[in-house]
């Protein structure tokens, strides 16, 4: 009896170990999946075929297939539009970019300059916003193209620290070509070509008016014949002043409020956003912080520094994709080094598909690679919203899984923002969805039943996953007119357009099914697929729906709003000083410096 008595209270200890122990580990996870720190990294234009954990077997990319490896990869990752501007609304207010009033009706879908008026509504709820309430420290370092000011050059409405951000070290607009010397200007030949025929009739109007008068077949009072030479006049000089000086108006660096760098400089430019990230968390290691590190690789000008120049198998698209590679390696390091790797939440994607249109004047192609998939930048073809999507939360998350169901780039509002244990709002449609029971693996269907997919504020195509089906329904009401026809892209305007001419209409729309034809080969028909028309029932009935939630908001890329305004035009010294000044101090980059 006392063998068995000692027995028993043996077992009992032990009992007792085991559920202490359980406890504690249940407190640690409990504690890490809360208030961690969130790094949100997000490439420009980069092809989902680009990275070596997608497939690719040429271009080295060890540091992001580190973030798969050790975390989840999304494998149908959507961004809410195939364009920068509204894709990067979306993700940051985790809703679609139409209820934002973020998607143009007109042909232009993205902000051109740094003067426009136009930009993300100080009314919209950013993650960055809820976050800093929550006593993160935020900040965003490298690309915004969410618009500025909106009535002075000096209000800010819609700057980074407008919208919950703390720290901003970055461009306000986009990486153009026409930002760095030698690269031509795209966006100056679009130009020419919509201002060719307007010269022409204004030329020769003024020629006929002129002739007219000369030889007395009608009298034009010559105050107004001076009157319109004087207003066509003024207008060349100033469209021949703004485009002679675009570099300086439109290319430029600022910290918080501050132009620091105007023109922009490319020299080192990946490695001082680098070491702004690296900094910012070494100031953050005792509190949590929010890390939106938006680079500018891979969106055209493409430019590596001399330690990447020429060293990958893709010319230099491949040295800029290496070179951002190496970057989130140093973001990894660090994490590491201050031991937060634990606690912090890795995320890493694109805005949207690669920009296969893009070729060099030399005929260098300068656009990436979107793997199997059809299109790319400004179409929803898979390749124009497919994206990466990989997430690492080290003890967390799965390591090593992979999640084939459909998500948006809106889902990280969602996440990151209960993460942070922060109320989502309440008075408006949120349609993102948290991602952490697919991440870990407490759920294996996406809420996503539906995904409307937009090109610019028109509804384009329609994902359906039916919760009782592995397939994925996608329709398209319009397909863009790809030129050359055989090719992959719209090369003749250097992006695919939204409307008129542009476009075919489909009636019936075109119906792919993406689990069996995800490269959208071959269009299913009433023959080949026998529920086909009953599909396009229930996908008419969820547009109906969605389209009944959307309210009419200000148009913030209206040509009002997407013009160059030259009283909003910051400029660190003067307009007549051809706005110069460099205040940016590389400092010790020797932290941050390959090799």
């Amino acid at each position: 009896v006392f063998h068995l008595f000692l027995h028993t209270r043996k077992k009992m200890r032990l009992l007792l170990f085991l559920i202490i122990c359980q406890c504690t580990i249940n407190s640690v996870n409990t504690h890490h999946a809360s208030n961690p720190n969130v790094i949100l990294l997000m490439a420009d234009d980069l092809g989902i075929g680009d990275l070596g954990c997608y497939g690719n077997r040429t271009l080295r990319t060890p540091n992001i297939d580190k973030l798969a490896e050790e975390g989840v990869t999304l494998t149908q990752h959507i961004a809410a539009s195939p364009l920068c501007t509204p894709s990067r609304a979306a993700f940051l207010t985790g809703r679609y970019p139409i209820r934002s009033g973020m998607a143009a009706f007109s042909r232009v879908g993205v902000f051109l300059f740094s003067a426009s008026s136009g930009g993300l509504p100080s009314e919209e709820i950013t993650f960055s916003k809820l976050l800093k309430q929550r006593g993160y420290a935020t900040a965003l370092i490298g690309k915004w193209h969410l618009g500025m000011n909106c009535e002075s050059s000096n209000d800010f409405c819609h700057h980074p620290l407008s919208h919950g951000f703390d720290y901003f070290y970055g461009l306000t607009v986009t990486n153009f070509r026409d930002c760095k010397p030698g690269q031509g200007s795209v966006f100056l030949k679009g130009v020419q070509k919509s201002l060719v025929i307007p010269i022409q009739i204004a030329g020769i109007t003024l020629v006929s008016l002129a002739i007219v008068q000369y030889i007395g077949l009608l009298k034009v009072p010559f105050q107004a014949l001076a009157y319109c030479l004087l207003i066509t006049a003024i207008s060349l000089a100033v469209l021949i002043f703004f485009f002679y000086h675009f570099r300086h108006l439109n290319c430029f660096l600022m910290r918080d409020h501050q132009i620091i760098q105007q023109p922009l400089s490319y020299e080192n430019l990946t490695q001082r956003l680098t070491k702004e990230a690296v900094q910012l968390i070494g100031r953050n290691t005792d509190a949590p912080f929010l890390l939106v590190l938006s680079y500018l690789h891979v969106h055209t000008a493409l430019y590596a520094s001399e330690s990447f120049r020429g060293k990958s198998k893709h010319g230099l698209y491949g040295d800029a994709v290496e070179e951002m590679d190496w970057s989130v390696g140093q973001i990894l390091d660090v994490l590491e080094k201050y031991n937060l790797s634990n606690k912090t939440l890795v995320y890493f994607t694109s805005d949207q598909g690669a920009h296969v249109e893009e070729i060099s004047s030399s005929g260098e192609v300068h656009g990436g690679y979107n793997g199997i998939y059809k299109g790319g930048k400004s179409m929803n073809w898979e390749g124009g919203i497919r994206v990466p999507g990989l997430l690492r939360w080290p003890g967390v998350i799965q390591a090593g899984a992979y999640i084939d169901e459909p998500t948006s780039n809106m889902d990280i509002f969602p996440t990151i923002v209960k993460l942070a244990e922060a109320q989502l709002p309440s008075d408006r449609i949120i349609d993102g969805h948290d991602l952490m029971p697919l991440l870990q693996g407490k759920v294996t269907r996406s809420k996503h039943e539906f995904l409307f997919h937009y090109c610019n504020a028109y509804l384009n195509a329609v994902r359906w996953h039916p919760g009782n089906s592995e397939s994925i329904w996608k329709v398209f009401f319009f397909t863009p007119n790809f030129s050359p026809e055989d090719s992959n892209g719209c090369y003749d305007s250097h992006v695919c357009f939204c409307h008129g001419g542009f476009i075919t209409r489909h009636d019936p729309p075109l119906l792919f099914d993406l689990s069996r034809d995800p490269e959208e080969k071959v269009p299913l028909t009433p023959e080949t697929e026998s529920h086909f028309y009953e599909i396009l029932r229930v996908i008419h009935l969820a547009v109906d729906n969605h389209t009944r939630s959307l309210h009419a908001v200000p148009d913030q890329l209206s040509w009002n709003n997407l013009l160059w305004k030259p009283w909003l035009q910051p400029c660190c010294s003067s307009l007549f000083q051809s706005c110069y000044c460099d205040y940016d101090s590389e400092g010790n980059l020797s932290e941050v410096h390959p090799g």
